[in-house]
């Protein structure tokens, strides 16, 4: 796609979601080439999932975006990415907080899903203490609900998020893919991450 295409849809899902969602652009399935295309188009905020894909797009692009990690976080891969991001969003071992040095979002598995990562609501408190327990700034929560073509099977998900942060004084949401990132901001949501609904024809 050109960089018009994607600019028209970026700022369409940023006027979508309003100002107070940081719209971050996931970016696994972009090559390190086609960034250059996302650089031009204007998008402001990427996230990787990949430690060797974020140190590979970084030195070619460091400073044409704001960097995220979004990813599962390996806690041998946790200092270099710190390095170059500002914030994880998907925390969820102590070997991890251990050796992050940035902000992160505590990913919360509320679907139960065996093959999802996170941490379980009732152990919650007592990762955030860890994490902060090792210096980590917890600055709010992620979830992935389960895979559905129906955006509103989503909603109690989000909710349900929104609930835990609000009970413990957390700013920051990080919910929402491209199927449903309507729903998420609706809920809550201060950071969405897209892919398909940006790139895909």
């Amino acid at each position: 796609m050109s960089p018009d295409e994607i600019r028209e849809r970026y700022e369409r899902i940023k006027s979508e979601v309003g100002p107070s969602v940081t719209v971050v652009a996931a970016t696994k399935y972009v090559s390190v080439e086609e960034l250059a295309v996302l650089a031009e188009a204007g998008v402001e905020v990427v996230g990787e999932n990949r430690a060797q894909d974020l140190e590979a797009k970084h030195a070619r692009y460091g400073d044409a975006f704001r960097w995220h990690f979004i990813g599962h976080l390996q806690s041998r891969k946790a200092r270099g990415v710190s390095e170059l991001c500002e914030l994880v969003h998907s925390l969820d071992s102590e070997s991890s907080a251990r050796r992050l040095t940035i902000p992160a979002l505590v990913e919360v598995n509320l679907s139960g899903e065996a093959t999802k990562s996170g941490v379980a609501p009732a152990e919650l408190d007592a990762f955030i203490e860890t994490a902060r327990n090792a210096g980590v700034t917890v600055r709010g929560l992620m979830t992935m609900p389960p895979e559905s073509r129906a955006p509103e099977l989503s909603r109690p998900y989000f909710r349900r998020l929104r609930e835990l942060a609000e009970e413990r004084g957390l700013p920051e949401l990080s919910m929402g893919t491209s199927q449903d990132y309507l729903v998420a901001a609706q809920e809550g949501a201060t950071f969405v991450r897209v892919g398909s609904s940006l790139y895909q024809r």
